[in-house]
């Protein structure tokens, strides 16, 4: 059986998500941005919320935990290391662990960088990705509480997924990114083409996301930090991954 994906708007520029187990039926909010758009998406598919999957404890992901579950009973689970900071956590998981929703199961990934405790969902068999703050189309998050070693790692770790894994992330920043990536990666021409598509995305209302992988470890510039060609942009010919890492996140924050 499989997982069904509905992707929505919320607030001003966050994604939500439903993924919906079929076998079952047992349907989780991917974070909880918002209360309307979610319950909206529930009545538009005819499904029932179920479960709450929290990435990390950021107003705009956790914000709709307490109206979500007194009227729908869900079950909430989220990042142990950031337990303190999330109200009404059921069920706490971390690296390494697996969660299931239904027949469908989850590997938890830590990716540590936006905050301390950030992780992310990843159902292996149907190829789904949900990255929350830690990476997005072009993109990741910006650098709150970590440092850019552990960030590097962690994003590294998901570029080892397979190449048709779908990323869903958590806002829509893809044009932003496009436009930074473009402006330290010119000659990249898988990233060029990401962007001209999604420039014709976002002409047409279409969302941009779920993006693939496999595109991403071509044209996102922070998923190339150990690529000669961004050191060299950055006069750090000879660093590590990690520094180069460093001079992207501080470039797209100043950009």
């Amino acid at each position: 059986m499989a997982l069904i994906v509905d992707v929505f708007e919320a607030r001003s520029d966050n994604y939500g998500y439903l993924a919906h187990d079929t076998a079952t039926g047992r349907t989780a909010a991917i974070d909880a941005p918002e209360a309307g758009p979610i319950k909206t998406a529930l009545l538009h598919r005819g499904w029932t919320l179920s479960d709450i999957f929290i990435t990390h404890h950021h107003l705009d992901h956790v914000e709709a935990i307490p109206e979500l579950k007194a009227e729908f009973g869900v079950t909430v689970t989220g990042p142990r290391a950031e337990a303190d900071k999330i109200a009404d956590l059921d069920v706490l998981v971390a690296a390494g662990d697996t969660l299931m929703l239904g027949e469908t199961k989850f590997d938890i990934f830590h990716s540590p960088g936006h905050t301390l405790g950030h992780i992310v969902f990843y159902d292996a068999a149907g190829g789904h990705l949900f990255t929350g703050d830690a990476l997005f189309s072009l993109g990741v998050g910006r650098m709150f509480e970590g440092t850019p070693g552990p960030m590097w790692e962690g994003v590294k770790a998901l570029r080892e997924l397979p190449d048709a894994t779908l990323i869903y992330c958590g806002h829509e920043y893809s044009a932003s990114n496009a436009k930074f990536a473009l402006s330290i990666d010119p000659d990249n021409a898988a990233l060029q083409k990401r962007a001209a598509e999604i420039t014709e995305l976002r002409k047409a209302g279409r969302f941009t996301i779920p993006a693939e992988l496999g595109t991403e470890k071509l044209a996102n510039p922070f998923l190339r930090a150990d690529d000669v060609a961004l050191a060299r942009h950055y006069g750090l010919e000879g660093a590590s991954p990690a520094e180069v890492f460093a001079a992207i996140r501080k470039g797209k924050d100043n950009f």
